[in-house]
């Protein structure tokens, strides 16, 4: 069984890499997955006990959909190696397992481009991706440098099929499971200016999909091969031709144009799905997701997220979800266990690592992998609940499992997407106030201010937007203006990148810090000039980045920014404008800058260590 290959981290880089990477991926038969749970989490240490300080020390880097689970794991291991029970140690003595949660596609790059343990934590003697096809990346990488690999052979932990996620009325409205339902319908709602009217529901509206940028997500990547397949009603053996025939063509560039924004996870799409299902209007947001069965099974038990906070109660939606198994087929993922052949390796975590590996397995610890709404890596469990129907999932499906294309046709896919995706609207709104002028470390040890790195990491983030992409450069502080009392001021006019690159470009490359932060005025401006100029083939956004809290030099205050974004959406349903704010910074308000983003339907990306902007700034990007 053959399942697509994971996407690169960096989508600028996928086109000198797609052809030998997916060569790889093929010849070992990777399961893909699906990013969209594990790219959401946070990268902090997890706390499994405590280390007694003579044990062999094993790190592990683990996609947060797994994080709770795998501490359960290390906290019992750890507790049976410390008594010194059988099959918990090794010759060299007792086991402490330390899991932490690293987004897959952000430990791929660190283990070939340099992890700096300063930055990053330490690094893993074991390394759970979402996907194995992660670590055939990695040996790519470090093989182009003639550099030995570091990953080898591994087992599937846990799987989970991609779904296509839909609100309990719309899959009624829609017949299923009675009637089979596939991308095909999919296109057929895309593109029908009735919307849900033409299924006798005119009260959902139009059609939304939420669909993860498939350069980041394999989620993305993985709807994206599938939609190529339902167009060409192949299940394997997709051809370069298929790809490139007008009619396909066409079949995927409607669907894209029922997306209402992509992304560098799926738990934005969930976890705004439930805070609108909490306040009645889960229909009105999105109707249907591209996600993993595992994100079905978390949200209708009120985990949308998958991961429980200390004191979080989790609590079922008023509307759950249901799982379509595409009828053309879908794919599947694993959850690799990778032992790491790195010389920050010693044989004694080797053999560590391998202790834990095998304990994992064992057949009690694999049904636990159902607890968490996974199905088991080890063959030999059976499926149980919580794959059941009464949580929107079926164990019985999927029954028919799509098959990976050859290289070329995943490098073809992909330069579709990129000419086909939906278009975007989106003022880039800075803060370039005093504290922006404040020194930082560099990734190189050396010294710049914030505003130096933001800089750098916004041009960079230029090369992401197509020409027929509108962008326009706002920056804030106070004192602006020919009078000196503005907020804000519009360096350059949002307008069609093709003729504005150069000019953002040297833009932002003599921006300079300055005073004040009326951050609330920005926000509420920039949101109101978007939806006044509002275009609905394109995705309307405005992105903020911020290191600080509004100081007060505005009459601006947030409950009444909050009041406007949320007035223009309540009275605006068909223009949907988001807010994408970016904390920059120790000092940067984060709280404040999540109930800006949630006011929206959007989310918050946390670059308070200046250090990160760069990967920051390109996750935010790949919301467009």
């Amino acid at each position: 069984m053959q399942h697509p290959t994971a996407p690169l981290p960096r989508p600028v880089r996928w086109r000198a890499l797609a052809v030998a990477v997916a060569a790889a991926l093929i010849a070992t038969a990777c399961v893909a997955v699906d990013l969209s749970g594990d790219d959401g989490g946070n990268d902090d240490g997890v706390a499994v006990d405590a280390d007694p300080g003579d044990c062999t020390l094993v790190d592990m880097a683990v996609s947060s959909e797994k994080i709770d689970l795998l501490t359960d794991l290390a906290r019992t291991f750890n507790a049976a190696s410390a008594d010194g029970q059988d099959g918990f140690t090794t010759e060299a003595g007792c086991i402490f397992v330390r899991p932490a949660t690293k987004a897959s596609g952000l430990a791929a790059s660190l283990l070939f481009e340099g992890w700096d343990e300063d930055i990053e934590g330490p690094r893993p003697v074991i390394w759970s991706p979402a996907s194995s096809s992660w670590g055939a990346l990695v040996n790519h990488e470090l093989g182009e440098r003639g550099e030995p690999p570091i990953v080898g052979d591994s087992r599937p932990f846990m799987i989970s099929p991609l779904v296509i996620a839909v609100p309990e009325p719309m899959a009624d409205a829609l017949g299923y499971p009675e009637t089979p339902i596939g991308w095909e319908d999919v296109l057929d709602l895309a593109t029908d200016p009735d919307g849900w009217a033409a299924f006798g529901r005119p009260e959902f509206g139009p059609f939304k999909l939420g669909k993860t940028n498939p350069h980041f997500s394999t989620s993305g990547l993985s709807a994206l091969i599938a939609q190529y397949h339902a167009a060409t009603g192949k299940t394997s053996g997709l051809t370069v031709e298929d790809v490139r025939q007008p009619d396909v063509a066409a079949y995927a560039a409607g669907i894209e144009s029922a997306v209402t924004h992509y992304g560098d996870t799926t738990l934005t799409f969930l976890n705004n799905l439930y805070r609108n299902d909490a306040r009645g209007s889960a229909l009105a947001y999105a109707s249907a997701v591209a996600v993993e069965e595992v994100s079905v099974v978390n949200y209708n038990r009120g985990n949308p997220d998958g991961v429980l906070q200390p004191g979080e109660v989790p609590e079922e939606p008023r509307v759950p979800l249901v799982s379509i198994y595409p009828k053309e087929g879908t794919l599947f993922s694993d959850n690799p266990f990778i032992v790491l052949d790195a010389d920050w390796v010693s044989d004694d975590q080797r053999a560590a690592a391998a202790r834990f590996e095998d304990y994992v397995q064992q057949p009690g610890n694999q049904e636990r992998v159902l607890e968490f709404g996974f199905r088991p890596g080890n063959p030999a469990v059976p499926i149980g609940a919580p794959i059941t129907l009464d949580l929107g999932v079926d164990p019985d499906q999927p029954q028919t499992t799509l098959q990976t294309p050859d290289p070329a046709v995943l490098a073809a896919v992909l330069d579709q997407w990129d000419a086909q995706r939906k278009a975007a609207r989106v003022m880039l709104t800075v803060d370039v106030s005093g504290s922006m002028g404040d020194p930082v470390s560099t990734a190189e040890g050396g010294r710049a201010t914030k505003l130096d790195l933001a800089k750098q990491a916004a041009v960079t983030a230029l090369d992401q937007f197509r020409d027929d992409d509108e962008v326009g450069l706002r920056i804030f502080t106070s004192g602006l203006g020919a009078n000196g009392t503005g907020d804000w001021v519009d360096l350059v006019g949002v307008a069609p990148m093709g003729e504005v690159r150069d000019e953002l470009r040297t833009a932002l490359e003599g921006l300079v810090p300055l005073q004040g932060t009326p951050l609330y005025a920005a926000v509420a401006d920039s949101y109101e000039l978007l939806l006044d100029g509002y275009d609905d083939a394109k995705i309307n956004a405005v992105v903020v980045l911020s290191d600080g809290q509004d100081d007060g030099y505005s009459e601006v205050g947030l409950e009444d920014a909050l009041r406007r974004l949320e007035r223009g959406a309540e009275g605006a349903t068909s223009r949907e404008v988001r807010v994408f704010p970016i904390g920059y910074g120790d000092d940067a308000d984060m709280t404040t800058l999540r109930r800006i983003a949630e006011a929206t339907d959007a989310a918050a990306y946390d670059a308070t260590d200046a250090r990160s902007i760069d990967r920051v700034f390109e996750a935010v990007v790949s919301n467009f």
